[in-house]
């Protein structure tokens, strides 16, 4: 039972409870491996109510078979633990392409009919389960947003573990059983979540209780933890700070019980330490891990034809390729089929007999139950804006490090919070570095291990965590957002691109979900990055990538949104933003370095609220001749730089300033797009426009795709080209500064009067100068250095 300070209770008669229900266990077992592998085989005849023939056979065969046996194992011990325990347990599925043991589960329980009554918990339910797997528009071999209870999908093979950590960071409760492949395990990011531990306080949070599924082989060949010795194993893991339990199942008479004295001691070790750290100890302590020792394709076929099948490589998939062409494969499956005694478990009209589901958790405690009735979004009290925004009595005026000033508005968030415990910060050891650091006067960094004199800013109850692990910040993220909780991944530009698939990834599992009628909403992803491409004046070329923007903007246009800050007011408001969406995946890019500031906190609000504007006290009055648009904080001096000089030197020219902060209002597909009235009104037809853009030109044109004659639009924007060097020899360097801009806009708009040609003159000669100055004083010139905006 659950105790009232939400500590897991150890068992009263763990051996009692064993032995009562190891019978339904088993039942529960072969009903799920039976409809596993007929999910895997037959469009008819789901229950072999007749022979096996040819028609029954699907078309297309589809699917695995080697990880199902071990997650059934599982999945069967998880529901135990729920009926004997009253335990909160969310199951995080690592190994890809398992879901037909899955969906048999969920099956079982009822939760999958409760959700799409076409499978119900009837014959007709069963019939439709098997056939409508990987079935076109079906069910997918993946666990997608379609399976009840799940918040992972199993094709993201290395994120299981960080995703059962974000699920279970402060909720007291709830225990994550995660099952990681052997496969699955030797990848990088799963190696870094067994770090995760270090950051968990079992005072404030609940637990993880890995199971490491060693079954031998993934896809082509053997795997290395699973050709680890037992000996090998602990002292790997005790290394990392877990305590081994291998459980080898190697016979059907002893698997359950073996594996249910593993789940028990486990179990029981996870109440001991959130009893005492309850009780106010702060060690890490040592958590429990199992090891699970299987065949490949367990109970599937042993031989065919002469080649071993179980235990192999060759069960990863299809274990029986050509049953409809070859009769004795035919046969062999038939026989596999039955060997799980179909009759025994399902009545004449093909509903699961009441024995058979008699381990089914009562409804409410089902695993489905854990993540679909009990994650409403924990409300997020914002502080006001109006206390943390810049003074800006005229544009330009005051000088201003954005993210400090974002650093303490989300600084103020921490205590209102706290009672909800609905807010972390994720970072990869850069927080102090992105100018965050006023967050640590409300609250440390999260950790676990022991302190030392001169450290600082480390608790174990830090609401921020930071590791050296872009994709563990990334997972402890998701996983926390799924589960109804808020937070930010703050990160150097340049380095968020390791966690590009996972971004991509969770865009998928959005988009999937929003599908999904009964999917409730869930908090926005959100990114802070900073230390961007244009400001790494001592890193280099290593550090200038803007490709993450890239990354979101091949998710579903409702998902994804991109954030250009040009000054601190804009930056809190996109935060604020940010923070109070629903299903999005939120990217900010934002200065850190000190800047002009542009923007009063009301015009920052509609600026934000439009996506883009044209900024009147920077423009002329009536039809412009030339467009100067800007998205970045960089972009946009150089923009406002380069109109002056237009002004300056060629009297007479009309120019209009358009600032764009959200990036996805220029594609007339996405949602709150611009209007064509309105994009029309800040792009007129016929004008050219030129565009600083903060990243790749690229990305700009592939927006403008689809609007009015595309082709006037010429971006400027991060050329590959830079390394360590002034701040404004980057815009140099990639033709993004302000005589770039201007000689662009004068040779658009084709003049070649005496003063068009002298500015044109005039900026080759100052990038000439800059090139010689700054190789010989190793600063900007005091023109770049001291400009201000002024008309």
């Amino acid at each position: 039972m659950i105790g009232n300070d939400g500590t897991v209770a150890t068992s009263a008669d763990p051996a009692a409870d064993r032995a009562a229900s190891l019978v339904d266990v088993d039942r529960w077992f072969r009903a799920s491996l039976y409809l596993g592998a007929a999910q895997l085989y037959l469009r008819d005849n789901a229950l072999l109510r007749e022979p096996l023939r040819p028609e029954h056979i699907k078309p297309r065969l589809l699917g695995h078979w080697g990880t199902q046996p071990g997650l059934a194992l599982v999945a069967a011990q998880v529901n135990r633990q729920i009926r004997s325990r009253g335990a909160k347990i969310l199951l995080v599925v690592g190994p890809g392409h398992g879901a037909p043991a899955i969906l048999a589960n969920t099956f079982l329980d009822g939760s999958l009919g409760e959700v799409d009554p076409r499978y119900a918990r009837d014959g007709d339910g069963l019939a439709h389960l098997v056939r409508d797997f990987s079935w076109p528009r079906g069910l997918a071999s993946h666990l997608t947003p379609k399976v009840p209870g799940m918040m992972h999908e199993g094709g993201e093979l290395g994120y299981a573990l960080v995703h059962a950590f974000g699920a279970v960071f402060d909720v007291p409760d709830r225990v994550a059983v995660c099952i990681v492949g052997d496969g699955e395990a030797e990848t990088g990011p799963l190696s870094a979540a067994w770090q995760s531990p270090k950051f968990l306080h079992p005072a404030e949070s609940g637990a993880v209780l890995p199971v490491l599924h060693l079954n031998g082989y993934k896809l082509g060949g053997p795997t290395l933890y699973a050709r680890m010795s037992d000996d090998e194993l602990r002292a790997h893991f005790s290394g990392l700070g877990w305590r081994v339990t291998v459980v080898t199942i190697d016979d059907e008479a002893s698997a359950h019980d073996r594996l249910a004295q593993a789940f028990d001691h486990a179990m029981d070790e996870i109440a001991a330490i959130q009893a005492r750290a309850r009780a106010g100890e702060d060690a890490l302590p040592v958590w429990p891990l199992i090891a699970l020792r299987s065949l490949k394709g367990w109970t599937g076929p042993d031989r065919v034809e002469g080649v071993q099948i179980e235990g192999t490589e060759h069960a990863h998939q299809i274990p029986l390729e050509h049953p409809v062409d070859d009769p004795v494969q035919l046969t062999a499956l038939e026989a596999w089929l039955r060997s799980y005694r179909p009759d025994d478990l399902f009545d004449p009209a093909g509903a699961p007999k009441p024995e058979t589901i008699a381990l089914a958790p009562r409804n409410g405690t089902r695993i489905a139950d854990e993540y679909l009735r009990t994650f409403p979004v924990r409300p997020l009290t914002l502080p006001a804006l109006d206390t943390h925004a810049v003074d800006v009595p005229t544009p330009g005026a005051t000088q201003r490090e954005p993210m400090r000033v974002l650093g303490a508005w989300m600084r103020d968030a921490v205590a209102p919070n706290a009672a909800n415990a609905n807010l972390r910060f994720f970072c990869p050891d850069e927080f102090a570095s992105n100018r965050m650091d006023a967050v640590y006067a409300a609250t440390p960094r999260a950790w676990m291990l022991p302190r030392v004199a001169t450290d600082t800013n480390l608790a174990p109850h830090g609401r921020v965590i930071e590791i050296l692990s872009e994709t563990c910040c990334e997972g402890w993220l998701e996983a926390y957002v799924l589960t109804g909780r808020h937070g930010l991944f703050v990160s150097y530009e340049a380095f968020v691109r390791i966690a590009a698939s996972m971004a991509s990834l969770h865009g998928k599992w959005l988009k999937m979900a929003h599908d999904v009628a009964w999917r409730p909403d869930v908090p926005s992803l959100n990114y802070v990055l900073s230390s961007h491409v244009w400001r790494q004046d001592q890193d280099g070329y290593s550090h200038q990538g803007p490709g993450f923007i890239g990354t979101l903007l091949d998710a579903k246009r409702t998902t994804a949104r991109i954030y250009h800050a040009c000054d601190a007011n804009v930056l809190l408001v996109c935060a604020e933003r940010a923070l109070e969406s629903r299903n999005k995946i939120n990217v900010i890019i934002a200065g850190k370095h000190p800047a002009a500031q542009w923007l009063t906190l009301a015009q920052a609000r509609e600026q934000v609220a439009h996506g883009a504007q044209r900024w009147v006290w920077a423009s002329d009055d009536g039809k412009p001749d030339v467009v100067l648009a800007a998205a970045g904080d960089v972009p946009t001096i150089e923009t406002l730089a380069a109109t002056m000089l237009l002004r300056e030197h060629v009297p007479g020219i009309r120019v209009a300033v358009v600032n764009v902060v959200d990036l996805l209002v220029l594609d007339h597909a996405a949602p709150g797009a611009l209007s064509e009235a309105a994009f029309s009104a800040l792009f007129p037809a016929g004008v050219p426009v030129i565009m600083a853009y903060h990243g790749y030109p690229s990305v700009v044109h592939e927006l403008l795709h689809g609007r009015l004659d595309p082709d006037r639009f010429h971006v400027h924007g991060y050329h590959e080209e830079g390394t360590t060097t002034t701040p404004f020899d980057m815009t140099v360097l990639n033709e993004m500064s302000r005589f770039h801009l201007a000689s662009d806009a004068i040779r658009r708009l084709g003049r070649e009067d005496n003063a068009a040609t002298a500015l044109l003159r005039f900026c080759d000669e100052r990038l000439q100068a800059h090139v010689a100055y700054i190789w010989e004083h190793g600063v900007d010139l005091p023109e770049v250095r001291d400009w201000t905006w002024g008309r």
